[in-house]
């Protein structure tokens, strides 16, 4: 087991790992949208989901990966009327890559969140 952690995103508030790769496989933890440099959350759910996503890739690349690679997103949102717009920033990043997915309505996310996303990925080695 090889814990994988980055510099570019922001220290963990609890006691977990950014990533955890194991015989190849990437398990990151839950993202939320926290600027890395200002340490602050967007507003709108489409700048947040654009910029929990571009945490996540940056972690992937730490770990050897890409959004390429990921085989399993589940993407926790505690508004669903919000879906549309996740789902369209999700389908500009992923491209052509479908991943399998899992949307799963929560109740309120920490510092008050509109989503949290976590993947599980393969590295490249």
């Amino acid at each position: 087991m090889n814990i994988i952690h980055t510099e570019s995103m922001p220290i963990a508030n609890g006691h977990y790992s950014q990533c955890i790769e194991h015989n190849g496989i990437l398990y990151l933890s839950g993202q939320l949208p926290i600027d890395r440099e200002t340490k602050k959350i967007p507003t709108s759910i489409s700048e947040q989901t654009n910029l929990v996503l571009k945490n996540i890739e940056t972690i992937l690349h730490q770990a050897n990966s890409d959004k390429n690679h990921v085989l399993q997103v589940r993407i926790y949102i505690p508004n669903i009327q919000l879906w549309d717009e996740v789902n369209a920033a999700y389908s500009n990043f992923f491209e052509d890559h479908k991943p399998t997915r899992c949307v799963i309505p929560t109740n309120e996310l920490h510092y008050g969140a509109l989503i949290e996303v976590e993947v599980t990925a393969i590295s490249k080695l």
